[in-house]
């Protein structure tokens, strides 16, 4: 193993974790946490060794993630059965921008089929506990997986490099906006406006209040991004809607 690309990849994946997951925790937790509690999702915060938790087994994620382009694109036998490119001009710009939407819908759908995998009652203590122990989730329980699930949420670099053209760009974008994404899905708030889950676009488009039920009662609302797997297969909790519009509606009177 050569660990200056280790470290490199370790460095990479960890300070977008700890940049994107801290800001929201600062911000949201600390800054501005008196004038907005009342719109927090789940009004009770979680507690010092909750955070110390997801923390942890988030750090073991890193370090579990950074494995995987090691393996993949410095072993020779890997790299050389790959699409992975690194001239832009190679595939031109325009499928270069293509790429983006293939990537969130091959991703998605990813996610949810393993998602749904790993709640078999067969599978789910052993892959997707750990990550079901923030029942009320914040910033850092992004990664806070165990090890098994982390190896099967990393998974989805191996698919885009062994199925599509893939850039080094692509890979740095697209993991940062994943990062963001799903920050925000353990947030603890919603950032959308109120009636965003009933528009004609935004219906379509996972929520924070939809992972958080999630979270919150461990069935249904297995989507990342987006909500047609969830619509399509009929696994959308029902109280979703009501849910979304009591939270947008809160007033700082009644809390």
């Amino acid at each position: 193993m050569n660990w200056s690309n280790y470290f490199f990849y370790l460095q990479k994946i960890g300070s977008r974790y700890f940049m994107v997951a801290g800001f929201a925790f600062v911000l949201f937790y600390f800054l501005i946490k008196n004038r907005i509690s009342y719109k927090k999702i789940q009004q009770k915060f979680p507690r010092s060794k909750d955070y110390a938790r997801e923390i942890g087994y988030s750090i073991l994620t890193i370090c579990i993630f950074a494995l995987v382009p090691l393996m993949i694109l410095h072993v020779p036998a890997m790299r050389t059965r790959t699409f992975f490119y690194t001239d832009i001009h190679q595939y031109g710009w325009v499928y270069f921008f293509l790429a983006f939407p293939l990537m969130f819908l091959i991703h998605d759908t990813y996610f949810y089929w393993t998602h749904r995998l790993m709640h078999h009652k067969k599978l789910f203590r052993w892959f997707h506990l750990v990550h079901h122990q923030s029942t009320n989730p914040s910033p850092w329980a992004a990664y806070s997986f165990h090890p098994l699930e982390a190896i099967v949420e990393a998974g989805i670099f191996g698919v885009f490099l062994f199925t599509m053209p893939i850039s080094p760009l692509h890979l740095v974008i697209f993991f940062f906006l994943m990062i963001v994404y799903n920050v925000y899905g353990h947030l603890g708030y919603e950032l959308y406006p109120k009636g965003f889950n009933t528009h004609w676009l935004g219906k379509w488009i996972n929520t924070s209040v939809n992972h958080n039920q999630h979270h919150q009662y461990f069935k249904g609302n297995y989507s990342l991004y987006f909500l047609w797997w969830d619509r399509w297969m009929n696994t959308i909790r029902k109280d979703y809607d009501e849910k979304f519009e009591a939270v947008k509606s809160a007033s700082k009177k009644a809390a």
